[in-house]
């Protein structure tokens, strides 16, 4: 079709008949409209292909939208396998032998295991219905080392579930795993875009391990769970990779404990310590010490114990990889149970901070801590660097290194109380105090405002809408509507809970990102209102979005499916005698003594909370299901923003 209309053009610009010219441009026509078409149905695949998995159409669009250069392999393949797998292993190597050198005597506490009879000595033998249902949640990632593809075992695990159960049990009877699967294969992945591709430093490894492997991982980390669940043993404050935990979970509550301090008129230091490869560094035998301490025993300590011990991962590039070096610390990174083991090896931590009087918020190696005193405290100084003494002291001995020069201090304050003239102190290194600080990607300031964090997600959402915008007229409307829920709304919702509250002005910025999506969803004029539009995409406002977040985070947290650190923070109202209202599940509001600020009583979760929840319907408060309960309440807010 295009020769035919270049064709075309070049008799008529021969000819200059006026009926060449029409043909011409019919041909120009035609060539146009079927190229958009083209591309449109190119397009509806490619987002197809990443349905209902957020990261892989993050790239899928990425892609689209910027067609990525392919990253430059080295001319010599096999030495550049060689110089990333040594920079890899000697960066470990580096850290666990500067912490040999500088530790002092290893205390009782780390190579003693405690005395603690045995609750949990063999594994639940699975069945067939139990490994089919695995294999359609792992993700179907395949390694190198995979025999096949993984997606061709998943279609074709009809045949192959007998010989899986049978593997997988006897794995768990034996205590024992395959040294195949105990083999990954890295990717270097460049850290930022913006980095200097030639220097193995701005690498990250990215594990891949076999399939299968996965799989049994899988097993036997849904078991360890439910041993977790039922002896309660991991730290309170530990929100990583746990059921009904979230970043956001561990911000509403850390937001909660700063603003609840400014009430009382207190100075609060937050402290965000950066662990250096944290997960490479792991200690074997102070984990398996931590895992018999927790009534671990017979086979299961022995399978945990093989799937650390005899690992060994080799770099890929291209169609090149390097020889395979032993892992003697530390957890693959790509595993599924390694993030579960790391919460157990970090549990002491949170009560060496709580001994100082200190709180502190965790998501795996993500440490926060935070410790309030009144603005003319002389003993805060001290106890406070003493604090960080002894957490610097106990990842010393547990084989872990924080980075001073990266570790942030904020401090959360009145303005009046902000020049307290002393510095924190960790590992020696004064931490600068800094007007704001990141904290599992929120942006938080010293007043709490939030404005730095609304106007950063608002620019990146707005940036996205501009990249979509040049999509649009190759996606049909529900591939446009998938594409900017992925890139755009997830942005606004990302720990909207905490944007309960906030000032219009603030509150504005993201509010014109959610009108320029629905205009750019509904191909409406920048003129149009924007109200008709949330109702024809059935989108609730920006303010009801994040009371519709709060109240959800409620109800988990009342029936038990969401952390203990927020169903504290709220209890059931119980009036002195019998009232009408006594069955209708009300929460008790917090005192006014307790939210002098209007910043706690409009912001605060402790405030927020009873306020919201004692606002639904009773027959909502009472719905049976999580899910119920969204349904009916997504359909009450709807009523309340558009007065229906």
């Amino acid at each position: 079709m295009k020769r035919r209309r270049r064709g075309l053009e070049c008799i008529w610009r021969k000819s200059r008949d006026v009926s060449d010219q029409a043909r011409a441009k019919a041909a120009i026509k035609a060539y146009s409209v079927a190229l958009r078409a083209a591309r449109k149905v190119f397009t509806t695949a490619r987002i197809a292909s990443a349905a209902n998995r957020p990261s892989e159409l993050f790239r899928v669009v990425g892609e689209l939208l910027r067609p990525s250069e392919v990253q430059g392999l080295p001319d010599d393949l096999a030495t550049g396998c060689s110089d990333f797998a040594h920079h890899f292993a000697g960066k470990v190597a580096q850290i666990r032998l500067e912490l040999d050198s500088s530790s002092i005597v290893v205390s009782a506490e780390v190579t003693e295991v405690p005395v603690c009879s045995i609750l949990w000595d063999s594994f639940r033998l699975v069945l067939p219905d139990d490994v089919e249902g695995i294999l359609g949640s792992v993700r179907a990632t395949t390694c190198a080392l995979d025999p096949c593809p993984s997606w061709l075992v998943k279609l074709a695990k009809d045949g192959l579930l007998d010989w899986f159960v049978t593997i997988i049990n006897a794995s768990l009877v034996q205590g024992s795993v395959p040294s195949y699967f105990k083999q990954a294969v890295v990717k270097p992945l460049l850290k930022k875009p913006s980095l200097d591709p030639s220097i193995c430093n701005n690498y990250r490894p990215i594990s891949n391990l076999p399939f299968l492997g996965k799989v049994l991982e899988r097993v036997v980390a849904t078991q360890l769970q439910e041993f977790l669940d039922d002896t309660d043993f991991l730290d309170c404050s530990q929100s990583g990779f746990r059921p009904g935990y979230s970043t956001e979970t561990a911000l509403v509550a850390l937001v909660d404990d700063l603003r609840r301090e400014l009430d009382r008129g207190s100075v609060t230091l937050l402290v965000l310590l950066d662990i250096s490869a944290a997960f490479d560094t792991i200690d074997h035998g102070i984990l398996l010490g931590r895992l018999a301490g927790m009534g671990l025993g017979g086979t299961v300590l022995q399978w945990l114990r093989s799937f650390l011990e005899g690992r060994s991962q080799m770099v890929k590039l291209g169609d090149t990889c390097s020889d395979p070096w032993p892992l003697t610390c530390g957890v693959p990174q790509g595993s599924i149970l390694s993030p579960m083991l790391f919460n157990i090896y970090m549990k002491p931590l949170g009560e060496v901070i709580r001994s100082f009087g200190g709180c502190c918020h965790l998501y795996a190696d993500d440490t926060q801590i935070h410790y309030s005193f009144p603005s003319n405290s002389k003993e805060a100084p001290r106890i406070l660097n003493q604090c960080l003494a002894a957490v610097a002291d106990w990842m010393r001995r547990n084989k872990l290194r924080i980075n001073p020069d990266k570790t942030e201090a904020l401090l959360v304050s009145r303005p009046s109380d902000r020049g307290i003239g002393w510095q924190p102190v960790l590992d020696g290194v004064a931490l600068p105090l800094k007007s704001q600080v990141r904290s599992l990607g929120v942006l938080l300031d010293s007043a709490l405002t939030l404005e730095a964090q609304v106007s950063a997600v608002a620019g990146r959402a707005f940036a996205q809408l501009k990249l979509v915008r040049q999509l649009r007229p190759y996606l049909v409307k529900s591939d446009l509507t998938t594409v900017v829920h992925a890139l755009v709304t997830s942005r606004l919702d990302y720990c909207n809970a905490l944007y309960v509250g906030l000032p219009l002005k603030t509150a504005r910025k993201l509010q014109l990102v959610q009108r320029s999506a629905a205009r750019l969803i509904t191909g409406a004029s920048y003129r149009e209102r924007s109200t008709p539009l949330f109702k024809e995409l059935h989108w609730l406002p920006f303010t009801f979005r994040s009371q519709f977040k709060v109240q959800t985070i409620i109800y988990k947290a009342l029936n038990g499916l969401g952390p203990t650190y927020l169903r504290d923070r709220i209890s059931y109202h119980k009036p002195a005698r019998s009232l009408r209202s006594s069955g209708e599940a009300l929460l008790s509001p917090l005192p006014l003594s307790q939210a002098r600020l209007v910043g706690t009583r409009e912001r605060a979760f402790s405030a927020v909370a009873p306020r919201l929840w004692n606002s639904l319907p009773t027959e909502i408060r009472h719905a049976p299901t999580l899910l119920a309960f969204k349904k009916d309440l997504k359909t009450w807010l709807f009523r309340c923003a558009f007065g229906e």
